[in-house]
């Protein structure tokens, strides 16, 4: 039996899912990214200076994260050394970008994988209040409270409008939460939405806006520094930050943290499902600058094979290349060459099929996104990625972190290989991270009280002091894994640019060996009771977190069907 799943929804971006199901397991998988991204097109022959502001806009979600990459590319290109304060000021906005990012995606992006809304309706609010006071500390666990999240649910079970809870796979009988537990799960997935609107204000401070961050600039930051000067980051706004940090560390210990490991618990055989390749891979980020010293990295730099948690080897970027042999592109040496970014090419060349369509030609190209490889293996990126090359290089605050999660759940180490131990590293990075931030916040303060303003490196601002040719690259540890943007400067002006991102390493296609990518691979082995209500499959495809937008973009001009999952 063959289905797909068109389009996988609560992403972002559009991605096309088709799996062969036999005997009620998945035998195989495909991941078909069915939009055209041209974001390098568009930079070609633009300022490079100028380069972060289009690359930001590959994404609504992502959008910091390319602009930090983007200007990291161009700063390593011309050999320049950013002044600590933007290091700090980035490295914050990019920290809250991950915290932020989590939460939004446990509860409103995978939650509903787990939590079934209609049994909510069901659940004794008072039992909910005792439940989530045995869970935390949090000062919202009142019976009244939950009570009164459970007439907003009637209310719009009574009016009709269901809005997002209106398509779910309801009542299935994969969904294995107790009523109060559902109706806690709800009553948080509500709660979280005016959480992140708040905790994100730090991007409003340091950054303009958000989203889409305006204050990056090539050589460091334009976020002026002034504690004599109320619109610029003073004393007044160094408070403000530190209240937005402690109540987000509120929320991510007290609801984020003992929401997962309850709703987890119940759902211990997801340890054992979709794990997927076995091999991780993370560039390494934050505590960092330009110069490369990776031994000061928050997230380290490493690469583990075929699950081997007994070592990690060191990341060369040198070593990534692109395949488009089931992509809707062309090389110019060929379908079957792997091309280096420095050296890659977006030459779109989509060979079908038209829509409508019941399944695509798999044996031959059948995605948007390319698929990258590292040394020619297939790697997982993103929160696991990095949660596991840590704790296999001692990190004690991740080691801790991870140790505890897996007491609570009562499970070895082998459970993070899975879908489940996808979910809990985004928190276990949470965790980790919203502790983190007060301290890059007082090293900022700390720069400031010493008269410490400098925010931006100037010298290589003039294309005049440039070399005639330049290349470099960008790397960042986004939310959903190794982004880096790879620019290649020729006469003042951007000769080639090429962006890799998480989705494309987790989502892409089958390489020139037939070696499936990260997605396809962790689909396999998944159960599926129903296949006209394929829960499951969106339990595993959902943990990665898939941002298509990232991977590619364009709209069909002639219109499509947007909800189809086709069963034959």
């Amino acid at each position: 039996m063959k289905i797909a799943i068109d389009p996988v929804t609560r992403i972002e971006g559009h991605l096309r899912i088709e799996i062969e199901v036999q005997n009620g397991v998945v035998t195989d998988a495909w991941s078909s990214g069915t939009m055209f991204r041209g974001i390098e097109l568009i930079l070609k022959d633009r300022d490079p200076r100028d380069a972060w502001v289009f690359a930001q806009r590959i994404c609504g979600v992502c959008t910091t994260v390319h602009a930090l990459s983007s200007v990291r590319a161009v700063e390593n290109a011309l050999g320049i050394t950013i002044p600590d304060n933007a290091r700090l000021i980035r490295d914050l906005i990019a920290g809250a970008q991950l915290v932020q990012d989590h939460v939004v995606h446990f509860y409103h992006l995978h939650a509903l994988d787990w939590v079934d809304v209609t049994l909510a309706l069901k659940a004794d609010p008072g039992a909910t209040a005792t439940l989530a006071q045995s869970l935390s500390v949090w000062p919202k666990s009142t019976r009244s409270y939950f009570k009164g999240v459970q007439d907003r649910l009637k209310a719009f079970v009574n009016a009709g409008q269901l809005g997002i809870f209106a398509n779910g796979y309801w009542g299935h009988p994969a969904y294995k939460l107790p009523p109060e537990a559902n109706l806690l799960g709800v009553a948080h997935y509500l709660e979280a939405l005016d959480w992140q609107r708040d905790f994100i204000r730090i991007h409003a401070i340091l950054g303009g806006k958000n989203p889409h961050p305006q204050s990056y600039l090539v050589g460091g930051m334009a976020t002026a520094i002034n504690p004599d000067d109320m619109s610029k980051i003073n004393a007044d706004r160094i408070s403000l930050l530190q209240q937005l940090i402690q109540r987000g560390d509120d929320f991510v210990n007290q609801v984020y943290i003992p929401d997962l490991l309850a709703i987890a618990s119940f759902y211990k055989d997801w340890a054992a499902i979709g794990g997927g390749l076995g091999s991780y891979m993370a560039y390494g980020d934050y505590g960092n600058d330009v110069r490369e010293q990776a031994e000061t990295y928050f997230f380290p730099n490493g690469l583990i094979l075929a699950k081997d948690l007994s070592t990690t080897l060191p990341v060369d970027h040198h070593q990534v290349a692109e395949y488009i042999t089931h992509s809707w592109y062309s090389y110019a040496e060929g379908n079957d060459t792997g091309l280096h970014p420095w050296k890659g090419e977006t030459a779109p060349n989509f060979t079908g099929p038209q829509p409508p369509y019941d399944f695509l030609n798999t044996d031959g190209k059948y995605s948007w996104l390319k698929s990258p490889r590292y040394d020619t293996h297939a790697v997982e990126v993103g929160p696991l990625a990095r949660t596991l090359i840590a704790y296999v290089q001692g990190k004690p605050d991740v080691k801790a972190a991870v140790d505890g999660v897996l007491a609570q759940l009562g499970v070895g180490p082998a459970a993070l290989f899975s879908t489940l131990g996808r979910t809990a590293a985004r928190g276990i990075e949470s965790k980790l991270m919203i502790a983190q931030l007060p301290t890059w916040l007082s090293q900022l303060e700390d720069n400031i009280g010493r008269g410490d303003y400098r925010i931006h490196e100037g010298s290589h601002w003039d294309p005049a002091t440039w070399p005639k040719e330049a290349f470099g690259w960008g790397h960042h540890e986004a939310p959903r894994g190794s982004l880096a943007h790879w620019v290649h400067i020729k006469d003042g002006r951007i000769a080639n640019y090429q962006a890799v991102v998480p989705s494309t390493w987790n989502a892409g296609p089958r390489d020139a060996r037939g070696q499936r990518g990260a997605y396809e691979s962790a689909l396999i082995g998944t159960p599926v009771v129903d296949p006209e209500k394929p829960v499951e499959i969106l339990r595993t495809v959902h943990s990665f977190d898939p941002c298509l937008a990232c991977a590619v973009h364009v709209v069909d001009p002639k219109g499509r069907e947007y909800a189809n999952i086709r069963v034959v």
